[in-house]
């Protein structure tokens, strides 16, 4: 299976012959305005990712607050059964997005590529408004983040032409599932 970016297709591909280590990843909405019931975005990468096999390791809403939004990300770094962190919303440029103002300060790495090929998946759906999205990655501690937008159709992007393959422990000819720590020994 090969990576679609735009109207491109990437090399790579997932190798079925290869075991599948199932991530544990915390889902986090950052929104002023919705609610559980009314997170698509969030519920679009919970779904995108357990039916891929990974687990929800958790699940959050918070308000546009640059406080809250760190205060959920360190309690989840902290924490040995999140694996991953997944954020949706806060990345435009409204006055009260401050998702990158929250987690950039905390990140040792960034994973300036994320961003790079999540624009060129968006660029083939929405076009040049992905200009108007901030999505970032990086690692905080040992933990990766992954910051898109709020929109449904970013997440959908953002899963289905990026992390969907990168998160596979069976895509080669690498995969980011041995760069997580309880997986480094299996996934060489």
């Amino acid at each position: 299976m090969n990576a679609h970016v735009g109207s491109r297709v990437l090399p790579g591909r997932i190798d079925e012959t290869l075991p599948f280590y199932p991530l544990r990843i915390a889902v986090l909405t950052v929104s002023d305005s919705r609610t559980e019931e009314t997170d698509t975005s969030g519920g679009t990468l919970i779904e995108r990712l357990t039916s891929a096999g990974h687990e929800l390791a958790a699940r959050a809403m918070v308000t546009d607050d640059v406080d809250a939004i760190r205060g959920q990300v360190q309690a989840w770094v902290a924490d040995d059964g999140v694996d991953l962190i997944l954020s949706t919303g806060g990345t435009g440029f409204s006055p009260r997005d401050v998702t990158p103002e929250a987690i950039k300060p905390l990140v040792r790495r960034e994973m300036d590529g994320f961003s790079i090929v999540f624009h060129q998946a968006s660029l083939g759906t929405v076009g040049v408004s992905t200009l108007q999205s901030r999505a970032f990655a990086g690692q905080i501690d040992d933990t990766f983040i992954f910051c898109v937008p709020g929109s449904t159709g970013a997440c959908r992007d953002a899963w289905d032409h990026v992390l969907g393959l990168e998160l596979d422990s069976r895509y080669r000819p690498c995969s980011l599932a041995g760069q997580i720590p309880r997986l480094r020994h299996v996934c060489a």
